[in-house]
């Protein structure tokens, strides 16, 4: 895997059902090297904390591989890398072969792989469309949040080298797809419930589905 780009963003407003509404989705290249802090990216816009930034979504990783799906959906869109969000676009991310718990070296940084990506209202206002939400469920390919370990820079060109593979770990894939599905796999949900990489509040919901 190879980072390819990094991207940031400056705030964007929009309304929003009568609201005003700010978001750092609208991610743009960048030609210097970025810094991964613990709880963002520097220099990101992120506007609600609530849902984005923090120990465990410091930062998102999106495949360039899976920009031809998107592009062809979609073609009158301006597209440029970091169009679905993420800070570091790479090149052959596989969520299938990313483990929840996972550590890899990057850049100078030490990251965490901890959760994929839900999509939201504002990603679905940057597609112009409320059916790019269900559209990026079905297509089963998140991309993934990491936990900063270790504050460091990356820059185009960084290969990622694991430092630490996680035992008894689901991937990403399938997580994204356990958090979606009607009828959950506890085989699935009991990998996760104790895995540290993911917050105490994601972990207390997914152990419901175990009663």
């Amino acid at each position: 895997m190879k980072i390819i780009s990094t991207n940031i963003a400056q705030p964007t407003t929009f309304e929003w059902k009568g609201k005003i509404v700010t978001t750092g989705i609208y991610k743009k290249p960048t030609d210097v090297p970025v810094h991964l802090g613990k709880e963002d990216v520097r220099g990101d816009e992120v506007s609600d904390r609530k849902v984005h930034g923090g120990i465990f979504k410091a930062c998102y990783l999106f495949s360039a591989n899976h920009y031809p799906y998107w592009q062809q959906l979609y073609p009158n869109l301006d597209w440029n890398y970091g169009m679905l969000g993420e800070n570091l676009t790479v090149e052959n991310l596989d969520e299938k072969q990313l483990f929840v718990g996972d550590i890899y070296k990057l850049g100078t940084a030490l990251v965490q792989i901890t959760q994929p990506r839900e999509p939201c209202f504002k990603f679905a206002h940057k597609f112009g469309t409320e059916a790019v939400l269900q559209q990026f469920i079905d297509h089963g390919y998140s991309g993934t949040y990491v936990k900063v370990i270790k504050e460091g820079d990356v820059k185009r060109g960084d290969h990622f080298e694991l430092v630490t593979s996680k035992e008894n770990s689901l991937s990403i894939f399938h997580f994204f797809e356990l958090l979606y599905a009607k009828d959950k796999n506890k085989n699935h949900v009991s990998l996760i419930i104790d895995n540290d990489a993911i917050p105490k509040s994601l972990r207390k919901r997914l152990k419901f589905f175990l009663r």
